[in-house]
């Protein structure tokens, strides 16, 4: 009997894997699901009317590389293959990606022809970056911000207006904090061992790429053929945990909602309890964690301080969601994705993303604009109303985009500690986590985005990778 500790998606992707583990190696092992809310999903929600969509987390995915290709293959089995509306790349939410600086909003280079012109807010054509890297001299060390990384490679400019409104995009943090092995490990081992990422770039095409299998399914293979950009489920992204969670009930596992756990305690090598908030306790083999790192420490706090001292240090932050419908028949925004602000704006919003423009199903103008992530309490304080946060999101939105019409509806979110931060010395810092539960023979597996990857590819492939070195144990 085995227990996956959390309902989010990281939970759910392992409860598929260890049931197509169950066919594939012909076994019988039973599982049950713990899920402290009411609700399977995680982060992931989606507010439908007929008019619009609020996605309240996250809202597409990218079809790339293996991790990209291994969720579609899913997608495909859980049979959501008709329920997909994708991008390509000539679409304008691909091509269109923008940055507010200076009270003005810029284009970012969408194409080989755009790195050899000078586009503001850079003072020189991007080409000049790669020439700055090959002046550069070698920097030994184990570690470093992307932020310093990009700075030393390739500039400041690049640093300040290309690479942390990404960081800020994608998990809501400081590029001056993120490790560089968060997006550029290659690049940054290129600098390593060969002085420079140019020289890296170079050397690298000549010897042969040791990149991992996976055997494609139609879906995989049509997103590959027709060159998608990003995608996202009709209906709703929450549809997708929705499927899972019916297909892991389908299968004879237990779901157990609305049920805390306050502790865990280790038996031996293959007995774990489960202690729940009204007394009673839940045996199993093994337990497969996926909730965030520092609620698991709380929960083996007892038993191993080390380890829990351990899962704490990984900080997480907290993000203000507000989603906007305007219900007009005329577009109130140009076609793009959206914008990002840099930190060096000040600015009290992360970014906005033109859903209407990339989401399908929409009337009218859909926007979502993200507030805070690392700089929330330093922003907002702890204990900021969601009334609050919508009287700003909608007083930026009016004065970026020159929108004067009024809002028709809207939702807003806190979603408190939503993102892990994988700071400098993350991946030194999970490889001893894995260590010591190596080291005691300890009968738990850790699965999400605390450890592997903070996007919906990652939990899930995290997930997969993670029940098939279980398996072969």
């Amino acid at each position: 009997m085995a227990a996956i500790l959390g309902g989010g998606l990281g939970g759910l992707s392992t409860g598929y894997y260890l049931l197509k583990n169950n066919i594939t190696n012909n076994s019988n092992l039973k599982l049950f699901l713990v899920e402290a809310t009411d609700y399977c999903g995680g982060w992931i929600k989606s507010i439908k009317t007929r008019d619009y969509i609020f996605e309240q987390g996250p809202r597409t995915i990218r079809p790339r590389g293996i991790t990209g290709l291994n969720t579609l293959n899913m997608l495909q089995d859980l049979g959501l293959s008709e329920h997909i509306s994708f991008i390509k790349p000539d679409h304008p939410a691909a091509r269109n990606r923008m940055i507010y600086v200076n009270n003005t909003l810029y284009s970012l280079p969408s194409s080989l022809k755009g790195v050899f012109q000078k586009n503001e807010p850079f003072s020189k054509p991007l080409i000049y970056a790669a020439l700055n890297d090959l002046k550069q001299p070698q920097k030994e060390l184990k570690d470093d911000s992307i932020y310093n990384f990009v700075e030393r490679r390739f500039g400041k400019e690049i640093a300040d207006y290309a690479i942390s409104p990404m960081i800020c995009g994608i998990c809501a943090g400081d590029a001056k904090e993120i490790s560089v092995k968060f997006l550029m490990k290659t690049l940054f081992e290129y600098e390593q061992s060969y002085g420079g990422v140019v020289k890296g770039v170079m050397k690298s095409m000549f010897k042969p790429k040791n990149e991992e299998t996976l055997e494609l399914g139609e879906l995989a293979k049509r997103a590959q053929e027709e060159k998608w950009n990003i995608y996202t489920i009709k209906g709703g992204l929450d549809t997708f945990p929705f499927v899972m969670k019916q297909y892991l009930k389908d299968n004879n596992v237990d779901i157990h909602l609305n049920t805390k756990v306050e502790e865990i305690e280790f038996i031996d090598s293959s007995m774990v309890q489960l202690k729940k908030s009204n007394g009673e306790t839940m045996s199993a083999s093994h337990v497969y964690s996926s909730v965030p790192s520092h609620i698991l420490a709380k929960l083996i706090s007892k038993q191993h301080p080390q380890l829990s001292q351990l899962l704490s240090e990984t900080p997480f932050v907290t993000v203000g969601i507000v989603n906007l419908y305007f219900a007009t028949e005329k577009p109130l925004i140009e076609p793009a994705f959206g914008f990002l602000v840099p930190p060096i704006e000040n600015s009290p919003i992360l970014g906005v993303v033109f859903d209407s423009c990339c989401i399908p199903d929409q009337n009218g103008t859909v926007l979502t604009v993200m507030l805070g992530g690392r700089w929330f309490n330093e922003k907002f304080g702890s204990d900021v109303t969601k009334d609050r946060l919508l009287e700003i999101a909608v007083k930026e939105i009016k004065s970026i985009l020159k929108i004067e019409d009024k809002v028709t509806a809207y939702n807003v979110g806190i979603l408190d500690k939503c993102i892990p931060q994988y700071i400098i010395g993350h991946y030194d810092r999970v490889d001893r986590i894995r260590d010591y539960i190596q080291n005691k023979n300890l009968p738990i597996s850790l699965v999400g985005s605390s450890y592997d990857g903070v996007g919906i590819n990652d939990v899930i492939y995290s997930a997969k990778t993670q029940v098939e070195k279980d398996v072969t144990k």
